[in-house]
């Protein structure tokens, strides 16, 4: 009988220094297991990945996987994947991003990514702060938390990172936490398969800073919000504003058509030469 590696050896470096740098009770453990598990259910061979981190404690995530890898700097992981995109475009292109990374210095690179429609799967992890620097509010910190930047109380409104992705253009958004592990493996897999830009918003706790601005001390407890809270997206149709408060929506929110950038380019491209 022939013997199959499992997931691990398939797909981690082994050359790397483990246990990996995350907290305890970190999510992006989780989330590094369901991109493996939905890669390894795809099509893609890992010579077809490239996989782009900026800065933050998620950027830490490809120097673990056995992909063709690239750790650029803050907020700039889209531009960096985008030339990538342009210049080898056979290849599919995964960006992993915090919610400080993403929205905030990168927020114009995000935006405009979805507007282009470049073809880059993109996974934003979103711990509402900034959990390698020290637990200062981040665009999705919730208004009113004490935080160690904002120690009288939060005074910014935050983003909806999916709806803003959804209004900036991008063709598919979904969003999951890492409690619901199975419905995150299914949902970056479409991701992946998607043709255009698409996102997936990843619920994921920060035991370490967030957890303790809340209250939530521990990482079952946090994993405890993250279940009775989260709310089907079919679910949700049903239920008032009122009702959806502090509430999680969950599953594919937008799942659309469109011509990508590299599509029209190389026809541009073909029409002018």
């Amino acid at each position: 009988m022939k013997h199959t590696p499992h997931l691990i050896h398939r797909y981690l470096r082994s050359s790397k220094r483990f246990p990996h740098v995350w907290c305890p009770g970190c999510g992006i453990g989780i989330l590094l297991g369901s991109l493996v598990r939905a890669i390894d259910a795809s099509d893609y061979g890992k010579n077809d990945i490239m996989l782009v981190s900026g800065i933050g404690c998620s950027g830490r995530l490809p120097v673990y996987l056995d992909f063709n890898t690239l750790h650029t700097t803050h907020g700039r992981a889209l531009t960096f994947a985008t030339g990538i995109k342009l210049a080898k475009p056979h290849m599919k292109v995964i960006v992993v991003m915090g919610d400080g990374d993403a929205a905030s210095i990168g927020g114009n690179h995000l935006i405009h990514a979805a507007r282009r429609n470049i073809d880059i799967t993109t996974i934003i992890v979103n711990n509402q702060i900034y959990g390698m620097t020290g637990g200062q509010a981040s665009p999705t910190t919730p208004f009113g938390l004490t935080t160690s930047s904002s120690p009288y109380g939060h005074l910014e409104h935050p983003f909806d990172i999916s709806r803003l992705v959804e209004a900036a253009g991008a063709v598919f958004v979904a969003r999951s936490t890492v409690y619901h592990t199975r419905a995150l493996d299914k949902v970056i897999g479409q991701a992946l398969n998607k043709k255009g830009f698409s996102v997936v918003e990843v619920i994921s706790p920060c035991v370490t800073h967030y957890g303790k601005m809340t209250g939530m001390n521990s990482p079952v407890e946090m994993m405890q919000w993250q279940k009775d809270n989260a709310v089907p997206v079919e679910k949700a149709g049903e239920m008032s504003t009122e009702e959806l408060q502090n509430k999680i929506v969950t599953g594919v929110l937008v799942d659309i058509e469109k011509p990508t950038f590299h599509e029209e380019h190389a026809r541009i491209g073909k029409e002018v030469g």
